[in-house]
């Protein structure tokens, strides 16, 4: 850092100019940092490579980011303030040259059932307006043609005071124009339960009617308010009931009765099934209650607005022939033409803005979707770049523009794209930070900081700072497999049987009829939006003993860790206890052995109003979460808390023989230990995970299910090089073990590996849904007919 140097007349002279193009960090520890220090040119594309874990993110997000967003929230009023989330400054202690962060990382869109990419964007706000100008005939304001908003018309008197202590009755009506279906609320579907999913008709409440799960005829809570309420007969058939009967046990108002001299509350059987399974979320349900739910309830197309959401009022309005909801079912690239077309110079500037955002989603390669598709049916990919179009026409400038793997879901043809766009960012005069794996982004980096050198607590330090030639000549893990090539399989496997989909035509499939071999790596690619997860994931007929492992998101929170998210703490709460004499609840941190002090969480949240929030460590428990009593009892000569802190890699050592020896924990750590978590301690909290890490730790979970076919979707993410080949043998060794596996993959490595390779296309959208290739991946690059087979083909140097 350069000092101010005194001039002849005795005032500090200004530093020059140079000392502000650098962003400078010195001595950042946040999470497994470990006191990094690290200058990047500001106004250039910088990239963070480094393995799964080693540290990207934390000086990413959690310290460049993050100290920009607070400094700019401290900029705010303390009123203000007080609305705004509050945010503790990142360990590090010197952080220079930092200008506004714009975050646009790979964080889900709320997956509201009434968000939809129109509504997530500003597209269909400006729709709305559009319609409400030019629509024939007019029905009202933009809100006439918004699903989120009810009609409403109320009427009545107010009273209105006229001064001297008069007051006067006025009659008033209320009216709002809104586009909502009254059938779905704006949802688009309806749900109706399956009645005989819940009991058997055939037999009365005493004698156990009941089907749904923990509804035992003996449970005093459940059952016997239906069976002793007098509202009901319980010795009679449900199927005998009368219409009023029938009425009261399935739709009763909640009344109150006794039962034994115990006040409860009686309430018919559906709306007590909604608030006890179907209003909770579906992942955070018990696996027999959630299957309970699949079973139980059906969701299909709302009869009166044919799926649109919108009233009859609100579809009748119309502009050269098509409707809102027609223009939100058009595919964006389609919806932009006919904008374009659209001459009308009362709404020229309106005209303007709307082909803009439209032309957008067709330049960032988001020109397949369609306005009213569900926000969050979207990949991370997908989430990622929707959120990219508002900065795309922004005239801001020396901003720092944060990216977490932006080429996630695409397809090589679709990276050079995102390549451009992440150059453009770049000439605007911005700093562009990238956390990303993928080489053809890393080649157009200007600067690269190289974090490791392995994961978890081996990582942490930078490894190296430099250009991308200094990259591939130093010897690090990313430097030696940045030209790393997959080759093709001399003998790919042979198919020990098929799995047949025939006349696929979920979304943009076309009529797709195609035999999934079995016994083999079977990889279905193609463009982003060609159709690759309808086809594997919404064309797979039921009962094919498939096990599906999806890119959602995991739910957990910070109490939530590999231990408790995989059922591995289970078998080491019972070995604990066996050894100890006590109950296995004492060694739950959730539980009774939770340390009183803060409550089992290790730190104790101290909210600050307006301020930033305080955690610390809590005193009582030195942050190890467990009453001090609990500590005492020990097994293979570690307590709880000192197994919780051992990595994957210890624990699978401790737990193989001797004392600790516990066979149902060694299965499950050898699982992680294999898809490459052997760092992680299994105490860590779920929250602290990056996505590659969470989408490794479903599939070791996935991988204890019973099935003979696993379907994988995008298993390379977040993956760094050196991790892919660790993936290829995880997928080989499944193979092997006489599993089918199924991977619907971009990366060239993964194609190269695989034994038969479906390629869908040939473009995205009603472009694409078709099957353009089935065969071997020498077969493909061979032909070089689709645009897989070419990037394949210069992949692998063919």
């Amino acid at each position: 850092m350069g000092t101010a140097r005194r001039t002849d007349a005795g005032s500090p002279a200004q530093p020059g100019g140079e000392s502000h193009d650098l962003l400078r960090v010195h001595g950042a520890r946040v999470n497994n940092l470990k006191d990094v220090s690290v200058e990047i040119p500001k106004r250039r594309l910088t990239v963070f490579t480094g393995v799964s874990g080693s540290g990207k993110s934390s000086l990413v997000f959690d310290t460049i980011a993050a100290e920009s967003q607070r400094l700019i929230n401290e900029t705010y009023s303390a009123f203000v303030q007080g609305f705004m989330p509050t945010l503790a400054r990142p360990e590090v202690d010197v952080l220079e040259g930092l200008t506004t962060a714009i975050v646009v990382d790979q964080q889900r869109i709320g997956a509201d059932p009434r968000s939809t990419v129109g509504t997530a964007t500003d597209a269909n706000a400006m729709l709305r307006i559009l319609f409400s100008r030019l629509g024939s005939p007019h029905i009202g304001p933009p809100n006439a043609y918004s699903f989120n908003v009810p009609s409403v018309r109320a009427s009545g008197s107010i009273t209105v005071e006229r001064g001297a202590g008069r007051t006067q009755a006025v009659k008033a009506t209320y009216n709002r124009a809104g586009g909502m279906c009254t059938r779905c609320e704006g949802r688009g579907s309806v749900s109706d339960i399956d009645l005989t999913q819940l009991y058997d008709a055939s037999k009365s409440i005493a004698e156990g009617a009941f089907t749904i799960p923990g509804w035992k005829s003996d449970s005093f809570w459940t059952v016997r308010v239906y069976a002793e309420s007098g509202i009901l007969d319980p010795n009679k058939p449900i199927a005998r009931f009368t219409k009023k009967e029938m009425h009261d046990f399935l739709y009763g108002e909640p009344t109150k009765v006794k039962v034994e001299g115990v006040n409860l509350t009686y309430e018919g059987l559906i709306p007590k099934i909604q608030k006890s399974m179907l209003s909770k979320d579906r992942e955070a349900l018990q696996p027999h209650i959630r299957e309970f739910v699949d079973r139980a309830v059906t969701f299909t197309t709302c009869p009166e607005c044919d799926g649109t959401r919108l009233s009859e009022a609100a579809r009748s309005s119309k502009i050269a022939g098509i409707s809102i909801a027609d223009a939100c079912a058009m595919q964006i690239s389609d919806l932009a033409a006919w904008v374009r077309d659209l001459d009308e110079p009362t709404v020229a500037p309106l005209l303007t803005s709307l082909r803009r955002s439209l032309d957008s989603f067709v330049e960032i390669g988001l020109g397949y979707l369609a306005l009213d598709r569900p926000s969050g049916t979207l990949s991370g990919g997908e989430a990622q770049r929707v959120k990219m179009i508002r900065h795309l026409g922004s005239s801001l400038t020396d901003v720092t523009y944060v990216f977490d793997e932006p080429t996630t879901g695409l397809h090589p043809h679709d990276i050079a794209r995102m390549n451009d766009l992440l150059l453009r960012l770049r000439d605007k005069g911005n700093t562009v930070l990238v956390v990303e794996h993928k080489p053809q982004t890393i080649a157009i980096a200007d600067h690269v900081v190289d974090l490791g050198p392995g994961a978890g607590t081996d990582g942490g330090t930078v490894c190296f700072e430099g250009t991308v030639e200094g990259l591939r000549a130093g010897d690090t893990v990313t430097g030696r497999h940045l030209d790393d090539r997959a080759s093709l399989k001399e003998k790919p496997r042979t198919p020990n049987g098929t799995l047949e989909i025939r006349g696929a035509k979920a979304h943009n499939l076309r009529d797709v009829d195609v035999d999934l071999p079995l016994g083999v790596l079977c990889v279905v690619t193609g463009v982003a939006g060609s159709g690759k997860s309808s086809l594997v994931h919404g064309s797979i007929p039921p009962g094919a003993g498939v096990v599906s492992v999806d890119q959602g998101s995991i739910k957990g929170s910070r109490r939530s860790n590999p231990a408790t998210y995989t059922g591995l703490l289970d078998p080491i709460r019972k070995a604990f206890a066996k050894a100890n004499g006590v109950k296995p609840a004492l060694f739950s941190a959730n539980s009774e052995g939770a340390c009183p002090g803060c409550n089992g969480a290790g730190v104790v949240y101290t909210d600050l109003a307006m301020m930033a929030g305080v955690a610390t460590t809590c005193e009582e428990c030195d942050g190890k979460r467990f009453d001090a009593s609990v500590l005492a009892y020990r097994l293979g000569g570690r307590d709880i808390s000192e197994v919780l802190a051992m990595s994957v890699n210890e624990a699978e050592e401790f737990f193989a023989d001797g004392e600790a020896r516990t066979p149902a924990a060694h299965k499950v750590l050898t699982r992680l230990s294999d898809v490459g978590l052997g760092y992680l301690t299994l105490g860590q909290p779920l929250t602290t995970l990056s996505g590659g890490e969470r989408q490794r730790l479903k599939l070791a979970t996935h991988m204890a299910e019973k099935g003979g076919v696993y379907v994988l979707d995008e298993p390379t993410t977040g993956l760094h090089l050196a991790d892919v080949e660790q993936l290829l043998g995880l997928l080989d060794r499944l193979v092997d073990s006489g599993k089918s596996v199924i991977v619907v993959e971009h990366h060239p490595a993964v194609m190269a590996h695989a034994d038969w390779i479906i390629d869908l296309g040939p473009g995205a959208g009603h472009d694409g849904g078709r099957i353009v290739f089935e065969g071997t991946p020498a077969d493909l690059v061979a032909a070089r007919s689709t645009l897989t087979g070419e990037h394949l083909a210069a992949y692998v140097g063919a």
